[in-house]
């Protein structure tokens, strides 16, 4: 047995050479054509729920409601609980059963809900309607990984997580404007059931269009459907021979794997800035600039217009290299450095913390597409499903703790410094915590 591989000094490897038949039975790009816009478009679907409550929260709710920065934040965090606690038994129901029947009734669920916010006057039912979208959404992110894995080989996998993970900035970025408007135009309650409608006629287009696997989608040519499946097969056998599995459960496996320790840690501590940013950014950007509401969306999207270009290089380069941990860390380390230069910069220089919050904005999400490839690489496939759904169900959680704190922090204190202050912290942590993450030895016959 050759050695294909070595190791850097920070644990990563490279691999050294590809083996013939792998060249030879290249995978085409129809998968691409097909596959990653339906993909694009059902994770901005879902992150939209997540968005569009910030910018209502800004633009008249709080006033209609007689919310706290405190409630608000509870009402935003309360999608995170139910985010949190249905992750696991969502991508074991996939994993054993199907991945398209499980989105599809999440997305058609999470439409009426999400238009349902539209027509509620209590802040109690806000927070169960919020929980239940949370609840619903829960298993998409990890089913959504899970499914590219099956469609996607190793050397393609950080560009295919990065097109899935753009939904978030993309989705953002235009809602953000769009949003803003539609209240200017409407109110925020019209905003909400204007905007849930569509999910309610992606979850039948999903339907149609998405199948499990590779072996099942007529519309994929042969020689493309082979090659894929060969590719995937050698990447598992590879993981066999350098892992030991043996017959334990896969949520029994996650949770004794370092590894996916680390990573739900890491995670955990990311998420806090990211929700902490994406929640708050529009109220920050109202207060600080007294602009008005559609003023203050178009303002709000452009951290989210960098973070689409930064996400795209960041994960070419990341596949290219087949490195992933390299182009994860420095990024939010830089993160850290930039909440806490907000921090500096203080509430009254509006024009000077701003500019530093789109940096944070680009840094937080350039690293999404190689941290998303990772997790499926270090774990065989009958446990990267689980892995994937504890991670990302250890991200809810942040992103619970990041959405009340920084709402609590403004509070509190009455301006947004403890709240950057915070948000730095939690950056470096997760920057930190990433190195002492190992990749498997790789090797081939």
């Amino acid at each position: 047995m050759e050695n294909s591989s070595t190791r850097t000094a920070n644990g990563e490897e490279a691999d050294m050479e590809t083996p013939p038949a792998a060249r030879a039975a290249a995978p085409g790009r129809q998968r691409w054509l097909r596959l990653i816009p339906i993909v694009f478009v059902t994770y901005s679907l879902a992150y939209l729920d997540r968005s569009n409550f910030s910018i209502a929260v800004a633009g008249g709710m709080s006033q209609d409601l007689h919310l706290t920065g405190t409630t608000s934040g509870l009402i935003g965090a309360s999608f995170f609980a139910g985010y949190f606690l249905l992750q696991v038994p969502g991508v074991l129901y996939a994993d054993r059963h199907s991945v398209r029947s499980l989105i599809f009734c999440s997305v058609l669920a999470w439409g009426f809900l999400a238009t349902l916010q539209g027509l509620l006057t209590s802040v109690t039912a806000l927070i169960v309607v919020r929980f239940l979208l949370g609840a619903v959404e829960a298993a998409v992110l990890p089913a959504l990984v899970v499914l590219l894995a099956r469609w996607f080989t190793k050397p393609e996998r950080g560009r295919a997580n990065a097109f899935l993970i753009l939904g978030n900035p993309v989705t953002v970025m235009w809602l953000s404007a769009l949003s803003g408007y539609l209240i200017e135009a409407t109110s925020w309650r019209w905003m909400f059931i204007i905007e849930g409608i569509p999910a309610v006629i992606w979850a039948f287009h999903f339907r149609a269009q998405v199948h499990d696997r590779p072996a099942d989608a007529r519309w994929l040519d042969p020689d493309e459907r082979d090659a894929v499946d060969h590719a995937i097969a050698a990447e598992q056998a590879e993981l066999a021979q350098t892992l030991e599995t043996g017959e334990r459960h896969p949520l029994a496996e996650a949770l004794r794997s370092r590894t996916v320790l680390l990573l739900s840690a890491q995670y955990l501590l990311w998420s806090i800035g990211v929700y902490g940013f994406v929640f708050w950014l529009p109220s920050i950007v109202k207060s600080g600039s007294s602009a008005g509401i559609g003023a203050t969306g178009l303002l709000s999207a452009i951290p989210y217009a960098f973070a689409v270009v930064a996400m795209l290089l960041n994960s070419r380069s990341s596949d290219r290299t087949r490195y992933r941990k390299r182009y994860v860390w420095p990024w939010l380390l830089g993160g850290a450095v930039t909440f806490y230069g907000s921090y500096l910069a203080g509430h009254d220089a509006f024009w000077l913390s701003f500019p530093l919050l789109v940096l944070a904005g680009i840094a937080m999400y350039a690293p999404y597409g190689p941290f998303f490839a990772l997790v499926p690489e270090l774990l065989p496939r009958r446990t990267a499903g689980v892995a994937v759904a504890l991670v990302n169900s250890a991200g809810a959680l942040g992103g619970f703790v990041g959405t009340y704190l920084v709402g609590w922090l403004r509070t509190a204190t009455g301006t947004d410094g403890a709240a950057f202050l915070m948000l730095a912290g939690t950056m470096a942590a997760s920057a930190l915590i990433l190195l002492p993450v190992r990749s498997p030895k790789r090797t081939v016959v």
